[in-house]
């Protein structure tokens, strides 16, 4: 038996394997086993995972996981009827908030993504979830995984023609992921199966 290849399922604290990307730290590793590629359904829900994978654009996940209860506060738990009624104090409020990304642009488009989510027949849950497939094959190593997919294109398509903002391919392949409408874990993650 030869070496496993680079960017492969490794072992955690508990011998365990895993994505490598989550062995990094505790906050991580928590986010890889508990939460990451499960399904969520709820529009709250999804709402939240597209807003938080918009702020990251530019920057680390793991300075918006680290910032993410301070997130859930600013823009009232992403409930999509009370940011949708933000209006000019809320926006100078939230760029005043130190515990978030406090990027104009970004938190103009959670407000505005809030109102066109309201807007979208059957939810944006039901949204997000029209773009899961048939299961592919297991990535075997973190190479397989794609930024994006023909998928999350249309689904990114979608976003902008019904009034979002800050949802390219990419952001809305890491939507996908994080909400479990694609199963990203590697083929020797123990998190593959939903174990």
């Amino acid at each position: 038996m030869g070496e496993p290849p680079p960017g492969s399922a490794e072992p955690g604290p508990d011998g365990r394997l895993r994505c490598p990307w989550a062995l990094g730290t505790a906050d991580y590793l928590a986010y890889h086993d508990d939460e990451w590629g499960r399904p969520v359904t709820g529009d709250i829900a999804v709402f939240e995972r597209l807003c938080l994978e918009g702020f990251q654009s530019g920057l680390s996940w793991l300075t918006i996981l680290r910032k993410r209860e301070n997130f859930r506060a600013a823009f009232a738990g992403f409930d999509l009827a009370a940011v949708a009624r933000f209006g000019d104090q809320d926006v100078a409020r939230l760029l005043s908030d130190a515990g978030i990304v406090r990027n104009r642009a970004k938190i103009n488009a959670v407000i505005g993504n809030a109102r066109a989510a309201q807007a979208v027949p059957g939810g944006i849950a039901s949204l997000v979830w029209r773009y899961a497939g048939e299961p592919g094959p297991a990535p075997v190593t973190l190479a397989d995984v794609p930024p994006s997919t023909p998928a999350s294109r249309a689904l990114s398509r979608e976003l902008r023609r019904n009034g979002f903002a800050f949802t390219g391919p990419v952001t809305a392949y890491a939507t996908m992921q994080a909400c479990g409408v694609v199963n990203d874990h590697l083929a020797g993650c123990f998190r593959r199966d939903g174990r």
